[in-house]
């Protein structure tokens, strides 16, 4: 259907991952997680990025995916939760096609968070605490990062609708 990219971003938790397989799906593109290309392309997790390099390598990484998926089309991209802080892959994104904001309040995040031990940001004791000061942090990125913002506190399904309504 669409021949530029769509590139959702949001705070970890926001559904970036399960919106955008089903948008995907509904608009005929292929479906891109970040985090999960970059584990395909180091052979590790996330997590394991972290603990064996760091994340400033991690972020390197994940600098020359975001240029990679950029120069494709017809994609929907999940941006990692901390691509898009970085305004050079913001603006190599853009290049490519919308950012789309997938805006939650941070009672939300937190209620999705519950239980969640796969963040490497958050293994901390103080997760919670954490969590909202990395939220705090990261919003105003997120929002001067986007094209549109749709409140994605919603089923994902009503959330995929409020983007292709957005983006028509």
């Amino acid at each position: 259907m669409m021949n530029c990219n769509i590139i959702l971003c949001g705070f970890m938790g926001s559904g970036k991952s399960t919106v955008g397989l089903l948008l995907a799906k509904k608009l005929g593109m292929s479906f891109i997680d970040l985090d999960t290309y970059i584990e395909k392309k180091e052979g590790m997790t996330v997590s394991k990025i972290f603990e064996k390099y760091g994340e400033p390598y991690f972020r390197k990484v994940e600098k020359e995916s975001a240029k990679e998926l950029a120069e494709k089309n017809g994609l929907v991209i999940a941006a990692g939760g901390g691509t898009l802080v970085d305004k050079e892959n913001a603006d190599t994104f853009r290049t490519s096609g919308k950012i789309v904001l997938l805006d939650l309040p941070v009672e939300v995040i937190a209620e999705r968070l519950k239980g969640d031990n796969s963040r490497p940001l958050l293994q901390r004791p103080d997760k919670d605490k954490a969590m909202r000061e990395l939220y705090e942090k990261r919003m105003p990125l997120y929002k001067s990062a986007a094209d549109i913002t749709v409140d994605a506190a919603a089923a994902p399904l009503i959330v995929c609708g409020r983007i292709i309504d957005a983006i028509s």
